[in-house]
């Protein structure tokens, strides 16, 4: 069984414990996730199943997007509501020009000191781990990318729907004519690279207004090119497994390398290639701009069945990774 299952992770299930529970599912050994979501988190959590585990490397550093709900006027120890409080504050009453001012400030590249409780190595230890144990880690800055950032008051945070607009939302309208208000939770949109905290975004969007704040709920709604609209409940599989069905739910394989060129071999080029032969195809769909100093390119072969990764140099390819033979994936 090869492919990717775009699993909606349920709250309070590590990624891991969801791993596990595909693996038990589907009885496949084979499977990883290709980026982790907090127990706090749900939404899209991209599996790589079989041989696809393969290519979770080329998942890893793909962008996301997530929804969430920011508690206002409490610092917590994991700055989400899994931690302890350390620190409380008012909150200031807030103008829909401080928000903008706020989104403004936090989008773009940005420097972000990871949390505290986070999976960053020091010493050969998890920093979650050493601050379990009490100990303060210094974790330097690191650079990520907000591309879009909404923020919104929110009355009611237990209105926060999985895949709309919060019903609890005070908009833009309405705060404009009222002027600025007393706001316990803001909802926040957010568009980012890969390794960006929305943790941390919320702890520093609460210093910046100088009350602390906290996550307390949030969701993903897109991994790279996959959405919630890809994705399962692990309920979902179960009963697909049940019913002899689990593999409808895997997605091709070379969904994870869908934006990437092609390379479309005959019977005698795709032989030479699987025994790890450079060879010099006649039909690679690569802009010759894009060949300089070499680029990746999904490969298929006469049958239109994805088989490998390989490099295009502009006249040669060069293979990477080899398949075993699949069914015919994206034509």
């Amino acid at each position: 069984m090869d492919g990717l299952l775009i699993v909606d992770k349920p709250r309070g299930l590590s990624s891991h414990d969801a791993v596990a529970r595909a693996r038990r599912l589907l009885r496949e050994k084979r499977i990883g996730h290709a980026g982790t979501l907090d127990p706090l988190a749900t939404g899209v959590l991209v599996l790589c199943v079989g041989q696809a585990t393969r290519l979770s490397e080329y998942l890893l550093g793909e962008d996301k997007a997530y929804e969430g709900v920011i508690k206002l006027g409490e610092r917590t120890t994991t700055d989400d509501a899994e931690g302890e409080v350390i620190a409380a504050h008012p909150v200031p009453t807030i103008s829909q020009a401080d928000l903008r001012r706020l989104e403004v400030r936090f989008t773009g590249e940005i420097e972000q000191v990871p949390p505290q409780f986070s999976a960053i190595q020091r010493g050969g230890q998890r920093a979650y781990a050493l601050a379990r144990k009490g100990e303060q880690v210094a974790l330097e800055p690191r650079r990520v990318t907000v591309y879009e950032l909404q923020l919104a008051p929110l009355d009611d945070p237990r209105s926060m729907t999985d895949h709309s607009e919060p019903s609890g939302v005070i908009r833009e309208s309405e705060v404009g004519n009222r002027g600025a208000l007393p706001v316990g939770h803001l909802a926040v949109r957010v568009r980012c690279s890969a390794g960006t905290y929305i943790r941390a975004l919320a702890r520093d969007i609460g210093e910046a207004l100088g009350c602390g704040a906290h996550l307390v709920a949030l969701r993903r709604t897109q991994s790279g090119r996959f959405t919630l609209a890809d994705a399962v409940r692990l309920d979902q599989l179960e009963a697909a497994v049940r019913e002899g069905q689990a593999e409808s739910l895997l997605l091709p394989m070379d969904r994870a390398v869908a934006g990437w060129p092609a390379a479309y071999l005959s019977h005698e080029e795709a032989r030479r290639l699987k025994l790890g032969q450079m060879i010099i195809p006649a039909r690679v769909l690569v802009p010759p701009a894009q060949a300089q100093g070499g680029v990746k390119v999904r490969v298929y072969d006469s049958q239109h069945t994805f088989f490998a990764i390989a490099c295009w140099d502009g006249t040669k390819l060069k293979p990477i990774k080899v398949f075993d033979a699949a069914p015919p994936l994206v034509r």
